[in-house]
């Protein structure tokens, strides 16, 4: 168990005070394109599912181009997958593409078009977790179920508990987090989204603004704000098998068609190991396929 585990008990919830957070984030939230009035649900489904890992400044350009693009599902269903793996572009983790592309084809096929409101369906989309399903279910249709981010996790340990970090995931996080949810659905919604906020802009993992932050109490300010416990590494992207799949992804993307497997590998010659692992990720994922004739393009264009 880790230290500061056994505090986690309920009589310390109220640490966040509903009213003055969801006031600060009425006055000053991001005025995010997702957010805007007559965002449709799978809208929001579409900049859940690119706001993974991602940046919100690298997502919004793609997210408004897919908007006017695919506005539908069925828009979405009706394109192929490589069409979809080339509009992502440099969003990364390329996977998620695939799966939104699967997922606008089941929404399109089976549910009208429509993104379902209930947690439980949503869990059952292709490509869709647990933390996407609520956020849907509350963003899009108001919900009042928790949504627990990394940084709804890190407001949550430091504000409530008085942790300098949240620690590894746990099937704890989403009862706690339920239970500082205000009664009236509405607010609920709006207080989860503040959460959200508050860890994105305020109560950051390195750098928090705590003379910024709208909280009239926090426990680990109270604490003396002590050191978190685990120092996690940044993971680097220079010269991965990550950085070695995006080259050879980037050929593809930029082909009228199927390429020789000369023009792979003189997109990343420095390690011909890795790249043939890279490749034959890739193709174990379903992002490229191989031709009879020996050719690579994107998913679903093999024949063109």
């Amino acid at each position: 168990m880790r230290k500061g585990a056994a505090a986690r008990t309920l009589p310390e919830y109220g640490a966040i005070d509903t009213g003055v957070l969801i006031d600060w984030y009425t006055a000053t939230a991001r005025d995010l394109p997702w957010r805007g009035p007559g965002v449709t649900a799978w809208q929001i489904l579409m900049s859940e599912i690119m706001l993974q890992q991602t940046p919100v400044v690298r997502v919004e350009p793609i997210w408004r181009e897919w908007v006017a693009r695919w506005p539908v599902p069925s828009a979405m269903a009706a394109a192929s997958q490589g069409e979809v793996l080339r509009a992502w572009g440099k969003l990364g983790y390329p996977r998620r593409a695939l799966r939104l592309h699967e997922c606008a084809t089941v929404l399109a096929e089976r549910y009208g078009d429509e993104v379902p409101d209930d947690v439980e369906l949503l869990l059952a989309l292709p490509g869709i977790g647990a933390y996407t399903a609520r956020a849907v279910a509350c963003f899009a249709y108001g919900q009042r179920v928790p949504v627990v981010d990394t940084n709804v996790r890190r407001v949550v340990a430091r504000a409530v508990h008085g942790l300098g970090d949240a620690g590894n995931p746990s099937p704890r996080d989403l009862p706690e987090t339920e239970a500082l949810l205000p009664a009236r659905v509405q607010r609920a919604a709006v207080f989860s989204a503040a959460l959200m906020e508050l860890g994105a802009t305020v109560c950051t993992a390195r750098s928090p603004a705590c003379a910024a932050c709208p909280l009239p109490r926090c426990a680990w300010v109270a604490a003396g704000r002590p050191a978190a416990e685990v120092v996690r590494k940044t993971q680097k992207y220079e010269g991965t098998d990550r950085q070695a799949r995006g080259r050879l992804l980037d050929v593809l993307r930029a082909a009228d068609g199927p390429v020789e497997r000369l023009r792979l590998d003189l997109a990343w010659p420095r390690d011909p190991g890795q790249r043939a692992r890279a490749l034959d990720s890739l193709l174990v994922d379903g992002l490229i396929e191989q031709t009879a004739e020996g050719l690579f393009a994107l998913a679903g264009e093999g024949s063109r």
